[in-house]
């Protein structure tokens, strides 16, 4: 008797533990369970930040897109009425109205569920729905918001574009990536509350949505068309317009560019593997580095005036060479400059000049005047950019495992060797010389200016200036000489990027054209203009360019002041 009674005083207390453990211990994960039999919650979208230029015009944005859609009214078939309402609704819309369609209809009605007639009404659906249909209970319209890039390709690096990642869509380049936090915004929650056949029976928002913030850049709309009208699309390159006493970015061109609304449906393999071509999104003013060519020579006469080598009134004798080790460095004029002064030395771009000064220099000490000016590091622009590459002997020795060869000077010295800069380290440096300090490149409106001082003598600097402005009246950048109420300071370059005996197998070893230029419309503040053309083979594609970007831009302006 006693142990039947142990039986059940074990029984009594498995059933009380086990309720304890079901009422007590689990009731909140049961809970959670049962409430999603009837719960449900849905995400609220918030609207994207737009992205403005300087103006406020909208770079992105967000355009309003209608869908009508079928609300079912829980009839068991569809009544006359609905089917003369269906039949209405799909000529406004350009539906055909066949026995397929009547039956999702008919089915969605059933089973009390929304169904999706026609996505994207235009305006004028729109009104003669509202006309005809006026609080008609089967008819619902949906808006939803679509990003939207009003100026297509324009400035496609950086705005960038939006791709989908886990069912959502995040910036994937440029702003769109860099502001993808502070763009998106907070999304909202909306909970539901259904019955057993799943019918709506009440909603709730229990989070609304945070819109994104709206970023204003320091792009100038206006000014990137006029350079995207001249600096033609079969040119594959980049363009910088850029004020040198902020940094701010006014315009900023790669080709080939995108149009990035593209992105915003799916787009197939074979159209993708098509994009790959020529890289149209690799950003070629911050991305891409290249050897600066006759750029450097400013970087190497700098070193060379500020360690004694020369002085500004020394001249020197280009015979069209020079002779050093085993071989002959040869000046872009074969037959010589004759006797000239180191500021023409400059201006016509004289080779030999800077070989001589390549004997007597190290490398080291170019480097070091070429990292004063900017160069091989990064600008700290708020996109990912490359860092350029200025060699040192002991970058060479622990790369190349061997020794720098003063020979290798020689080429450095007029910027070719194993140099490589951006485009945008370029405009900084040329900014740095007209300033005396190296601005950091801004595009976001309100972003802090920094500036970091150019650690060369005044003397210097101005010697420079004298010599660009050199280069326009009597030098290599002649074609841009004379042009009314336009101040004029530049260099051009054309780099090297293959042995000369290669240059006949085709034109990708043709050599780079540079040019870049201090500029100020009378009345207006000076600006900075780089430009970049991959196998020119002659800098005069860039300046020609250059040209009638300058002339554009001053009738853009005097059309302003109306």
């Amino acid at each position: 008797m006693k142990w039947i009674n142990r039986c059940y005083s074990f029984a009594a207390l498995v059933i009380i533990f086990r309720l304890f453990y079901l009422q007590i211990y689990v009731n909140q994960i049961y809970t959670v369970q049962s409430k999603k039999n009837y719960i449900r919650y849905q995400e609220i979208i918030a609207p994207r930040g737009e992205i403005l230029d300087c103006n406020k015009k909208a770079l992105a944005t967000n355009t309003p897109i209608r869908s009508l859609y079928w609300k079912s009214t829980g009839k068991a078939q569809l009544t006359d009425e609905q089917r003369l309402t269906i039949s209405q609704l799909t000529g406004i819309c350009n539906l055909t109205c066949n026995d397929q369609l009547i039956k999702a209809i008919a089915h969605a009605e059933r089973k009390k569920k929304s169904l999706l007639l026609y996505h994207h009404i235009n305006f004028n659906q729109l009104a003669t729905i509202e006309e005809i249909f006026p609080n008609h209970p089967n008819i619902k319209l949906k808006t939803e918001f679509k990003r939207d890039y009003p100026y297509k390709k324009s400035a496609s690096h950086l705005i960038g574009y939006l791709g989908n990642t886990d069912a959502q869509l995040r910036g994937k380049m440029g702003l769109e990536k860099a502001l993808d936090t502070i763009l998106k915004g907070h999304n909202g929650t909306i909970m539901r509350t259904i019955n057993s056949y799943g019918k709506k029976i009440d909603s709730e928002i229990i989070e609304h949505p945070i819109a994104g913030a709206t970023i204003q850049t320091t792009i100038d709309i206006d000014i990137q068309k006029i350079i995207e009208k001249n600096f033609s699309d079969a040119y594959i390159g980049s363009c910088i317009v850029m004020d040198p006493e902020t940094g701010a970015l006014l315009a900023l061109l790669s080709r080939p560019d995108f149009d990035p609304n593209m992105f915003l449906k799916p787009i197939s393999y074979k159209q993708w593997q098509e994009l790959q071509t020529d890289q149209p999104f690799l950003n070629r003013a911050i991305q891409s580095s290249y050897p600066p060519g006759s750029l450097f020579k400013l970087v190497t006469i700098s070193a060379a005036l500020e360690t004694g080598l020369i002085s500004i009134d020394d001249t020197h004798h280009c015979k069209g060479y020079v002779h050093y080790g085993d071989r002959d460095y040869w000046c872009n004029r074969h037959n010589g400059h004759g006797i000239i002064s180191i500021k023409q030395g400059l201006a016509l771009s004289c080779n030999t000049l800077f070989y001589e000064l390549g004997k007597k220099l190290t490398i080291n000490t170019l480097a070091d005047y070429a990292q004063r000016f900017g160069l091989g590091q990064k600008t700290g622009f708020i996109l990912s950019e490359t860092t350029g590459l200025i060699p040192t002997s002991s970058w060479k020795y622990q790369t190349k495992g061997e020794p720098w060869w003063q020979g290798e000077t020689l080429s450095a010295s007029i910027g070719q060797s194993y140099l490589l800069t951006t485009p945008l380290q370029i405009a900084r440096m040329f900014s740095g010389i007209f300033t005396g300090y190296l601005p950091k490149p801004r595009i976001i409106n309100d972003e802090p200016i920094e500036k970091s001082i150019l650690y060369l003598k005044p003397a210097t600097l101005d010697f420079l200036k004298k010599t660009m402005k050199s280069v326009v009246t009597e030098g290599t950048g002649r074609l841009i000489n004379r042009m009314k109420d336009i101040e004029i300071y530049a260099k051009t370059s054309t780099a090297q990027i293959s042995t000369i005996d290669k240059r006949g197998l085709g034109q990708q070893y043709f050599e780079h054209g540079w040019v870049a230029i201090h500029f100020t419309i009378k009345g207006q503040k000076p600006l900075i203009l780089v430009l970049l053309v991959e196998h020119a083979g002659t800098s005069r594609v860039p300046v020609m360019i250059a040209k009638n970007i300058l002339l554009d831009y001053k009738k853009y302006y005097e059309r302003r002041a109306i």
